[in-house]
């Protein structure tokens, strides 16, 4: 299966969890509004959502896909599997226990990470509580994602791609059918984390069955004495510490919006979602079949076929990223107001929101970047690098929050992550470069200039389409609303790719020779 078509079919399913995110967030909009208990339930979702990335999308898989790969292409069937089932049984180990600390420990970790909340007893309080009812959706997450990577290592990339769906139709279930039973309302949220986080592994056990390679339970202590299951733990060192750093300025601007107005943490979280789309339809999608990919190409010493798939996947997103950044940045107040705006999600709450999605907007090509670029480090077992990497945008977004929060507040978080990230881009890139670890193919100058023509062409039909549009004030007239909204998304795309056809663009530019 070619790159285009594997990041095709994840992405097709990812869009389809990115629909059903927005209707999850539009119910949480209308239903909830931008309050201090949403605030306090962002916060606590944030905490088990923040130590999944960490030990389980981030540094657990960046470790794990590429021994699995080594193991999968140099060992037997039965060692493979052997393999699987002592890594599976120390993870759930070690989760079992930090859901265990992170239940007790609650209040601490909600002082850590949004420590402006104790002005507030009663939103301190109930975030603290919601952070006890969630804690546990990392252990769920975290075997799922290990259950993803299997999967993604056998090229069956569709079940894992689909398991978001799940989450976000608890979410829509519980808020729908829970919420007006409910003394706290809030709380309906929580359940569906939970639910949610318990559909979405019991999907992948089929497929895991199937391809018999279905995780059985063995002793963890002596699954410890594998030399397999220590590399991969000795390969997650590095990555936790990368992952870390992307966590800790996470942590650090949450707890920089608590102690800005009510709702800051609200918005910027409706703006994150909405900036998702993009970095998960493209970013996200190429980096899952980019790593078994490249870790494959390594383990056979096919450096051509690695060289390969690291320039198709920054073509495509060059390609996608610029105007989808042009895109959100100039369509922001439209997208916020149709799809948050309602009886308790106000004018000025759109307002905000839009801002942040704005300051996303200016990194957002950097932040698809970096899913794409660190692969190419992971799939060679260079973990450090990208955490070296990591530590100093961790700086540059902190040295820009000095200067950008003060004059736009919250949004001012969002824009220096999108600095922070497209620094971290281009030195991920400099250093493949540098090293020789990748050489770009004919046709990069070309590439480049015909997509910036037709980007800039297409942001200048939507400024002047939208000269005389106030969206905020369509309130009562959602489906006009929602007709101009995808008339000049629709027009958007039309322009952008009839210019870069009539410039020469084909699709076989995607598969160039070497320079």
């Amino acid at each position: 299966m070619s790159l285009l078509k594997s990041a095709a079919t994840i992405s097709s399913l990812t869009l389809l969890s990115r629909i059903t995110g927005v209707v999850r967030d539009m119910l949480i909009a209308r239903y909830f509004g931008s309050t201090a208990s949403t605030d306090a339930f962002y916060v606590a979702f944030r905490l088990p959502n923040m130590l999944r990335r960490l030990f389980a999308e981030g540094a657990f898989q960046q470790a794990f896909v590429p021994m699995l790969s080594d193991v999968k292409a140099n060992q037997t069937q039965a060692q493979t599997r052997a393999f699987i089932d002592k890594v599976f049984s120390v993870l759930a180990a070690v989760l079992i226990l930090t859901s265990i600390v992170g239940v007790l420990a609650a209040p601490a970790l909600v002082w850590l990470i949004a420590g402006g909340l104790a002005a507030n007893p009663e939103g301190f309080d109930l975030a603290t509580e919601l952070t006890r009812w969630m804690f546990p959706y990392i252990f769920f997450m975290s075997l799922v994602a290990m259950s993803a990577g299997v999967l993604n290592t056998w090229k069956h990339f569709a079940i894992p791609a689909f398991t978001p769906v799940l989450l976000n139709i608890s979410f829509i279930t519980f808020i729908l059918f829970l919420t007006p039973y409910l003394e706290r309302p809030i709380f309906a949220l929580a359940v569906a984390v939970v639910v949610g986080g318990f559909l979405q592994l019991c999907i992948q056990i089929p497929s895991l069955m199937k391809l018999g390679v279905m995780p059985r339970p063995v002793n963890p202590f002596k699954a410890l004495k594998d030399f397999a299951v220590r590399r991969v733990l000795k390969l997650m060192v590095p990555a936790l510490f990368g992952v870390g750093v992307a966590q800790l300025s996470l942590l650090i601007n949450t707890n920089i919006a608590s102690r800005l107005e009510t709702g800051s943490v609200t918005w910027l979280s409706f703006a994150d979602r909405l900036m998702e789309f993009p970095t998960a339809l493209l970013g996200v999608a190429l980096g899952s079949v980019l790593l078994p990919g490249l870790s494959a190409a390594f383990a056979k010493n096919d450096m051509a076929r690695y060289n390969a798939l690291l320039d198709n996947g920054l073509r495509l997103v060059v390609l996608l990223a610029i105007p989808a950044a042009v895109g959100m940045g100039l369509m922001a107040d439209g997208l916020v107001a149709f799809l948050y705006q309602g009886k308790n999600f106000q004018a000025y709450d759109v307002t905000q929101t839009s801002l942040a999605v704005v300051g996303y907007s200016f990194g957002l090509i950097g932040l698809i970047a970096i899913k794409i670029l660190a692969p190419a480090f992971y799939a060679r077992k260079d973990i450090r690098t990208p955490v070296k990497v990591a530590a100093v945008s961790l700086v540059c977004v902190q040295l820009c929050n000095i200067l950008f929060v003060p004059l736009f507040a919250h949004a001012g978080l969002a824009l220096s992550i999108g600095v922070g990230s497209c620094l971290n881009a281009f030195i991920l890139f400099v250093i493949l470069l540098r090293r020789g670890l990748y050489s770009p193919m004919r046709g990069w100058f070309f590439w480049l200039f015909r997509i910036v023509c037709a980007s800039v062409a297409m942001g200048a039909a939507l400024m002047y389409l939208q000269l005389d549009m106030n969206w905020i004030a369509m309130q009562s007239e959602w489906m006009k609303r929602a007709g101009y909204l995808f008339l000049y998304i629709g027009i958007a795309v039309v322009v952008y790719f009839l210019l870069l056809f009539a410039l020469g663009f084909r699709v076989r530019d995607l598969n160039p020779k070497r320079v």
